[in-house]
């Protein structure tokens, strides 16, 4: 039946790949950021991300192997950059809040907003097993991982915060 659906193996992969990313995406869609305060909105889309990757370690894997090939996968998929938008159009609408009631300083990309709570989440599952080795600390763990969303949260807003 993969023949019948996705045409090959890659096919498959391609389908696997642009689900992920849609999913993802159409969760963050349900937060309604546009809702909540700026300083908040910014706490709930940062939490969600670090507990979605933790909750969906896959996600961070297939993200990982598309690096691994370059993106190759990803730059047969036309719809991706589609997909994706939503992400920095909610951190640009909860950015320009903030800027406009004070809370965040002016002057930043939104899509460095986004990198850096990414980067904060997914390190959190892509370096669990090194970490545990290295340091003897299980990322894993419930209280490790409170500890750990709430200090990405803390360093998101600190990093947008009006200085």
């Amino acid at each position: 039946m993969i023949y019948y659906y996705f045409k090959d193996k890659e096919g498959l992969y391609l389908a696997v790949l642009e689900e992920a990313y849609s999913r993802i995406r159409a969760l963050e869609r349900t937060l309604d950021l546009a809702a909540l305060p700026p300083k908040e909105a910014l706490a709930t889309l940062a939490g969600f991300t670090f507990d979605y990757h933790a909750d969906n370690p896959d996600f961070v894997r297939l993200v990982m192997i598309e690096n691994i090939h370059h993106a190759k996968h990803l730059k047969a998929l036309t719809k991706i950059t589609e997909i994706n938008l939503s992400a920095i159009a909610m951190m640009s609408d909860v950015y320009a809040r903030g800027v406009a009631s004070g809370d965040f300083r002016p002057g930043m990309n939104p899509l460095d907003i986004h990198l850096t709570i990414s980067a904060l989440s997914f390190y959190n599952v892509s370096n669990r097993a090194t970490i545990e080795q290295v340091f003897g600390h299980d990322m894993g763990a419930a209280d490790a991982r409170i500890r750990r969303r709430a200090n990405v949260i803390d360093a998101v807003l600190c990093f947008v915060r009006r200085l």
